[in-house]
């Protein structure tokens, strides 16, 4: 009985002490001063964060953006700013008439122009080339007033002399090729008088001029509204002319490059009078072009230079007795994989001017076609065939003459210096350079006033979709400069002074293109947000987490703390 009860109870009892066993501890309360400890630890952490890391990171990575005039870079853009006209001053000298019947072919004429102009942003301004009241301004202010008046004067673009002539049944024109002269012969009897309801000499002076001004003016509306079609007077003819003449120029630059080439597949000729050839028939124009562009030039041999292997080669034709080139295989004719043919040299864009003389077992060589010996490559240059005439022994021993001279070259550079204006965008009228050089100056005038336009309305589109790129202080001064210029140039179109608008629309160009191809700007369009998250989360995780998890037990802790202690007061 015993045995059993003590069976029955020293189970109890072991039970009783592993329960005991098997039962935790909590741990000691916090001290008041631990706790203290804690939280300034937690605290000392936060506002380092805060008033000394967040501050040195906000500097170290914040973006300049320096200010733009947006709204004036759009508005510029769109057109708002600025709409360029183009008033061509023309000189009427008259010195076979009196002054009142002068001035009444000028108002007549002025007034037939007007009646026939269809595109107001060209307008011909016609003046007296012997006008008193300049002459009497310039006297009254002495030389110092002459210079400042002759400075803000509007450009002289074409001057007409009235030459009376007996014999004559109706006027005729006559313009000089070397100056910005036209003669204008007219009969006696046709000296309009303010008697009369009309002048045939007065239409036939305006109907002149709008002649010798067609292809500039559709050229003007071409650029200015991207077609032709606005102008009922253009022709299909003159249309399709000018946008080939556009699609075959090269784009403006303040300065290019014209390399001069002599290829041929043999080891002759190897030498040529070029220096002479470029200063003859080249120099002159380029000095003419130097109100537009700057030029330089080099010149190169490149013997046993062949065709390219895939190049379909020259046939031989019976009926012309010369050897031909079709026009589909002048694309494949320059030899770009061998020939030293460079792209671009420094800035500036190069033009390519190629002379090759073919073997004489491959001479003549021509264009099948149309029996041509040069052909132009648009946007890139030109290439002129020589054929030379040899000799008798030349021909018995079938070989090119050692030496090209002088008189050789004129035909190759006579016809270099007409692709040089078809390259540069040179209108192909009126007959006097001197008056298409002065077209080419409106029309560079008005593309790069345009263009100049444009990129200031894409930086500023580009400034407002990117907020994350940095705006250098230099762009800002590129930008100010550009709009600055172009003021001006709107201002001396409106004025007639092309050449200055000329000037200050390349500098426009030039800030523009610097302040848009700014390189740390174009650095930080590839580098987009999601980049900076994923370099920062790396590096911000495993320290950031322990800090948050810390700061929230903190406030809870001291918001248990207040609720305890609310409740303790309340009761």
């Amino acid at each position: 009985m015993t045995t059993e009860q003590g069976d029955q109870v020293s189970p109890q009892v072991s039970t009783s002490h592993a329960n005991e066993s098997t039962v935790k501890r909590p741990p000691p309360p916090e001290t008041p001063a631990a706790v203290q400890t804690r939280f300034r630890v937690i605290a000392a952490f936060w506002v380092v964060i805060i008033f000394l890391g967040f501050p040195i990171w906000w500097k170290t990575t914040s973006i300049y953006r320096a200010h733009l005039p947006i709204e004036e870079m759009v508005d510029w853009a769109d057109g708002k700013a600025c709409r360029p006209v183009f008033p061509l001053e023309i000189h009427l000298a008259t010195p076979s008439m009196q002054p009142i019947e002068a001035q009444y072919l000028l108002r007549t004429t002025q007034h037939t122009l007007d009646d026939l102009n269809e595109f107001a942003a060209h307008h011909l301004r016609l003046k007296l080339a012997n006008d008193s009241a300049t002459v009497s301004h310039n006297a009254e202010n002495g030389m110092e007033g002459a210079i400042n008046a002759e400075a803000q004067a509007p450009d002289t673009t074409l001057t007409v002399r009235l030459l009376a002539q007996e014999g004559l049944a109706a006027p005729r024109s006559e313009l000089h090729a070397a100056t910005t002269q036209l003669d204008v012969f007219y009969p006696p009897s046709q000296v309009p008088v303010p008697s009369s309801s009309n002048s045939p000499l007065s239409a036939f002076i305006a109907e002149e001029l709008q002649r010798l001004y067609g292809e500039e003016k559709a050229t003007i509306a071409h650029i200015l509204s991207g077609h032709t079609g606005g102008l009922d007077s253009t022709s299909p003819q003159l249309a399709e002319s000018i946008s080939r003449r556009l699609r075959r120029s090269m784009k403006y630059a303040e300065t290019y490059h014209l390399s001069f080439s002599l290829f041929t597949p043999g080891s002759e000729p190897s030498s040529w009078d070029i220096e002479a050839a470029v200063k003859e028939y080249l120099s002159p124009l380029l000095q003419a072009f130097e109100p537009i562009s700057n030029f330089t030039v080099d010149t190169q041999v490149q013997l046993y230079a062949n065709f390219a292997p895939t190049a379909p080669r020259p046939e031989y034709d019976e009926a012309e007795s010369a050897w031909t080139l079709k026009k589909e295989d002048l694309s494949a004719f320059v030899n770009a994989a061998e020939w030293p043919l460079n792209p671009s040299i420094g800035n500036g864009p190069t033009i390519n001017f190629i002379l090759y003389v073919p073997d004489p077992s491959q001479s003549p060589l021509i264009v099948k076609e149309n029996r041509a010996s040069s052909w132009i490559v648009p946007q890139w240059g030109g290439v002129y065939l020589l054929n030379p005439t040899l000799s008798n022994a030349e021909q018995g021993g079938q070989s090119n003459p050692a030496h090209l001279s002088h008189d050789s070259l004129g035909p190759a550079f006579m016809t270099f210096s007409h692709q040089l204006l078809t390259l540069l965008g040179t209108p192909s009228t009126p007959a006097s350079l001197p008056l298409r050089l002065q077209t080419s100056i409106r029309i560079r005038a008005a593309t790069l006033l345009l263009s100049a336009s444009s990129t200031m309305g894409s930086l500023a589109r580009l400034t407002e979709s990117l907020p994350s790129i940095p705006i250098p202080a230099s762009v800002a001064s590129s930008v100010s400069t550009t709009l600055s210029h172009l003021g001006a140039t709107c201002s001396h179109l409106r004025e007639g002074r092309f050449g200055a608008a000329l000037a200050s629309a390349r500098v426009a160009e030039t800030e523009a293109e610097r302040s848009f191809f700014e390189k740390s700007m174009v650095g930080q369009v590839y580098f987009p947000d999601e980049h900076k998250v994923a370099v920062y989360l790396p590096l911000l995780g495993p320290v950031g987490v322990p800090l948050v998890v810390s700061l929230l037990k903190e406030l809870k802790r001291i918001a248990a703390g207040r609720k305890a202690r609310r409740a303790a007061a309340a009761a």
